[in-house]
């Protein structure tokens, strides 16, 4: 019988030096772990890269599938027209990238940047979407049309799949233990200890994606006073003016925490509450129960893989309104604030009775 996988067999011709581009963002970099775990199945002695954005890497730098961590400033990079002075050190980088002699390279992100990575490897086999955006397949040496419509990690297996390489849905993530300690010692700090918690992240990157946060202030003393569970909150600095409502009514303070701390925190926590956001997918792959918000974004597409009974809508969301692309709606929270307490509260009780 032929082998549709023939990618996973052993063979003489297995690749030795594998590359993964998924630079960003922080979510899309949390569910691409499964076609690592993929890859480290099908070539279980090959040495696997991942090229990822700086600020991301700690998501998964601890995976024990993979050899290392490509660090991509895009921040340094972002400029390179108005900055001629920064040219040698991207020079540098993309040397990096030929002088590894990756033998395959998938990209999962399907844009000009990630297709010219590809490119930049001269590795004989460049793996792409046959519908990659601003012109990024013209670095693929085999492209495979994916279903557009499929959830993002079912369309990444997909284009593994195409390629002859059998999916495995495995989405873990790994704390590091350093960080793990890190937030056991700030919960005891905080009078929490090992009793169970709420974690709420009301913030996303974009304002359009979040459900006000007077509302988040109601729920946290619903929890408090008919759970009895201590709330945690969670954000980036430079979100504080807008959770500091909440964190007055909590009388509480943000804790500093990088990606790896917020990975404890999430990994301790009893139930997490928050968008569609970076947290949400570290969640999932923590193994963390989540009731997470969505508005102008398609949970079946963006949602939490495989726990969409856990996702609350607006009732009557139209489909109309989810193919408009919620960077046009910028701070229009119209949509969030169609989420009534009632529906978040309602699906809150559910998941802490499981």
């Amino acid at each position: 019988m032929a082998d549709h996988h023939p990618q996973s067999r052993k063979s003489v011709n297995a690749p030795q030096r594998l590359l993964l581009i998924r630079p960003s963002a922080l979510g899309d970099v949390c569910r691409t772990v499964p076609v690592l775990v993929s890859l480290r199945k099908a070539f279980p002695t090959a040495q696997i890269d991942w090229l990822v954005q700086v600020p991301f890497a700690p998501a998964v730098a601890n995976h024990p599938d993979l050899h290392a961590v490509v660090d991509f400033d895009r921040k340094r990079f972002s400029k390179l027209l108005i900055r001629p002075d920064r040219w040698g050190s991207f020079r540098a980088f993309t040397g990096q990238l030929r002088e590894s002699r990756y033998d395959m390279v998938f990209d999962l992100q399907g844009l000009a940047r990630s297709g010219f990575f590809s490119w930049a490897t001269r590795a004989p086999v460049r793996v792409g979407f046959a519908n990659a955006r601003e012109g990024g397949h013209l670095g693929y040496t085999h492209r495979y049309h994916v279903d557009a419509n499929l959830h993002t990690v079912d369309r990444m297996l997909g284009l593994l799949d195409a390629h002859g390489i059998r999916p495995e849905v495995d989405m873990r993530l790994f704390t590091p233990a350093n960080d793990l300690a890190w937030a056991d010692d700030y919960l005891k700090e905080i009078g929490v200890g090992k009793q169970p918690f709420a974690l709420l992240a009301p913030t996303a990157q974009w304002l359009c994606k979040c459900w006000p946060i007077d509302r988040f202030v109601k729920l946290a003393k619903r929890l408090q006073d008919e759970k009895n569970l201590p709330v945690v909150v969670i954000a980036a600095p430079h979100e504080q003016a807008i959770v500091q409502p909440l964190l007055d009514a909590l009388d509480t303070s943000l804790p500093q925490t990088t990606i790896g701390r917020m990975m404890g925190l999430i990994q301790r926590s009893a139930l997490m509450v928050c968008h569609d956001s970076g947290p949400l997918h570290m969640a999932v792959g923590l193994g963390t129960p989540t009731v997470s918000l969505f508005g102008p974004t398609d949970p079946a597409k963006v949602g939490p893989y495989q726990q969409n009974q856990w996702v609350v809508q607006p009732e009557n969301l139209t489909a109309e309104e989810l193919k408009q692309s919620y960077r046009a709606r910028k701070d229009d929270q119209s949509i969030m604030r169609r989420i009534t307490e009632e529906q978040v509260w309602d699906r809150v009780q559910q998941r802490l009775e499981l």
